[in-house]
């Protein structure tokens, strides 16, 4: 099955993705983080504000995923990294994470980045390295993208190779799946 889902993400990423330019998204990523540190002046405030502009993006971003890969209802946590990792890392960003870790409830796991283009071109200030998630983006996405298909889940950078750490990973925790709630009717 993971073949499958690998096979797919290469085919949507070849066939059916407009890309743009990797160094000019890099560079805007930048220099909003940048931004952000001015700004807030506080690096926890920059972790939590690119959690959120992440969380924005997947809200967003999951009709786009879905719409271009055709994929239906994950049957569980697990399936649900699977294609997210195959997939959906693939088809926006032309990375392809692994996922280990998993608890024995396969209610937890982590997504190990081998490659990380947000961090191309980044060297964090001595000040920043241990207090500053660069990546953080990417715990928002996956939070605000899993939400609107009912999984809520936890997703926390454990480590990350601008820190100084041998990897870039995050630690996803899945919390419960969500009841869809029908609006009100208008009277």
């Amino acid at each position: 099955m993971a073949r499958q889902y690998k096979a797919l993400g290469e085919d949507i990423w070849k066939n059916r993705v407009e890309t743009i330019n990797a160094e000019l998204f890099i560079f805007t990523y930048g220099s909003l983080v940048v931004q952000l540190v001015k700004d807030y002046e506080d690096y926890d405030q920059v972790n939590t504000q690119l959690e959120k502009m992440g969380y924005s993006i997947g809200v967003r971003l999951i009709e786009d995923f879905l719409a271009r890969s055709g994929w239906g209802r994950c049957t569980d946590f697990k399936e649900t990294m699977e294609v997210i990792s195959k997939i959906g890392f693939k088809m926006f960003l032309n990375i392809t994470p692994t996922i280990t870790n998993w608890s024995s409830d396969n209610r937890t796991c982590s997504l190990i980045l081998d490659e990380n283009p947000l961090n191309d071109f980044v060297e964090l200030p001595a000040d920043a390295q241990s207090k500053l998630w660069y990546s953080n983006v990417f715990c928002g996405v996956l939070r605000g993208a899993l939400e609107m298909v009912q999984m809520q889940i936890e997703a926390t950078f454990v480590s990350d190779v601008l820190r100084g750490d041998d990897a870039s990973e995050i630690r996803l925790q899945f919390v419960r799946f969500l009841q869809e709630e029908m609006p009100n009717a208008d009277e």
